[in-house]
């Protein structure tokens, strides 16, 4: 798995007018994404500053693929902070997004 952190920058107007603008297009990918099991969780931090994207595809050159084919990804207001693999050591029996309780140690 794959953890994907982006920052926002919200300093220029037009720059973060132009993100909220490709934004629903850009979540329409990541449904369709999510749709086929390559995207396993993604959102926005609480503070509005980035979101985080959790995607199960096989290395780093399939994370780089799903980046390059969105346009999101390459806005001036759209940051990639960092790609990290992730290793998870607890996740849900069924293998869906849940609370805490419903998840076991794999």
């Amino acid at each position: 798995m794959w953890i994907i952190e982006l920052r926002f920058s919200s300093v220029d107007p037009v720059l973060h007018a132009a993100r909220l603008e490709a934004r629903q297009a850009h979540r329409d990918s990541l449904a369709a994404l999510a749709a086929d099991g390559r995207l396993l969780a993604a959102g926005p931090l609480a503070d509005g500053s980035g979101a985080v994207l959790v995607f199960d595809v096989s290395d780093r050159t399939a994370v780089d693929a799903l980046v390059q084919a969105d346009p999101y990804f390459g806005l001036p207001a759209v940051e990639v902070v960092s790609v990290r693999e992730w290793s998870p050591v607890v996740e849900r029996a069924d293998g869906r997004s849940g609370a805490v309780g419903e998840w076991v140690r794999s």
